[in-house]
């Protein structure tokens, strides 16, 4: 059956760093010309969707902000929505901050109700002390994403995941945790398309975040080759993709059929 939607992570699958990963473009144009709705997900919350639709122009993209969720739009959008009138302490780059604060929260440092941490690279011992303060007096931890790494041009720098299991641990508290492979990321993404998230497809390089989110949906999913997972590391593994790909390029061929259909 021919996918309603896509979803379609950015790092490591469409580029990695600052290097687009060769036939990516051709794979959009393809999705533009056959008209299959998508959204690029992202678990990296340490930039906004502004900066992610710059990167992506300058690679050759025409897309608009509309087509990007990121772990930090969909956790704003959580806490709106299921923690209304809390007092939120964000930990977050200062682009990030005024991003949050755009989509209508403010930070407020003293006795919070939630610590909301991303994946802040200007983070401070300052603001880990306090985070861990504020939680043992009962703020309740709220995370964008699990990832222990971030994907570059040639390597993986450290990410969010760590950041989490400190705090965690430290305060003996069980996190709340949006992004993927959290389903309510789906479940954004599908409303953004406008589509069914039963009949979605997912695309990504990561077993436990993309591929785990897609099997716990039970919708399909396409590994591609190009980031942190290798064809050798789906053995054994319960979140096993539907298809694993070389990378993006292979994607059109699944669609060989004249009706369209996989």
């Amino acid at each position: 059956m021919r996918p309603s939607g896509l979803m379609i992570d950015m790092d490591g699958t469409i580029y990695k760093g600052s290097n687009i990963i060769p036939g990516a473009k051709e794979f959009i144009d393809f999705l533009l010309k056959e008209k299959i709705p998508f959204v690029f997900l992202t678990n990296n919350s340490s930039h906004t969707r502004e900066y992610y639709c710059g990167k992506l122009r300058s690679m050759g993209f025409g897309i608009g902000k509309e087509r990007i969720l990121t772990s930090t739009v969909a956790t704003v959008r959580f806490i709106k929505e299921r923690r209304a009138g809390k007092k939120i302490f964000v930990i977050a780059t200062p682009e990030v901050t005024r991003e949050i604060e755009e989509l209508g929260i403010k930070s407020h440092e003293d006795d919070p109700d939630i610590v909301l941490l991303t994946f802040d690279r200007t983070i401070t011992f300052d603001k880990i002390n306090k985070a861990y303060h504020c939680i043992m007096n009962g703020a309740e931890l709220i995370a964008t994403h699990p990832d222990d790494l971030c994907p570059t041009e040639d390597a993986y720098d450290v990410d969010i995941g760590q950041f989490i299991c400190l705090l965690s641990n430290l305060t003996k508290t069980v996190p709340t945790v949006i992004g993927k492979p959290n389903a309510l990321m789906l479940e954004m993404a599908a409303s953004e398309m406008g589509v069914d998230k039963e009949n979605t497809m997912m695309v990504g390089d990561r077993l436990y975040t993309d591929m785990k989110m897609a099997s716990d949906a039970e919708i399909a999913s396409v590994l591609v080759l190009t980031g942190e997972a290798k064809r050798t590391d789906v053995d054994g593994m319960k979140a096993r993709p539907t298809y694993v790909m070389k990378s993006v390029a292979d994607i059109p061929g699944l669609f060989s059929k004249p009706d369209g259909t996989l």
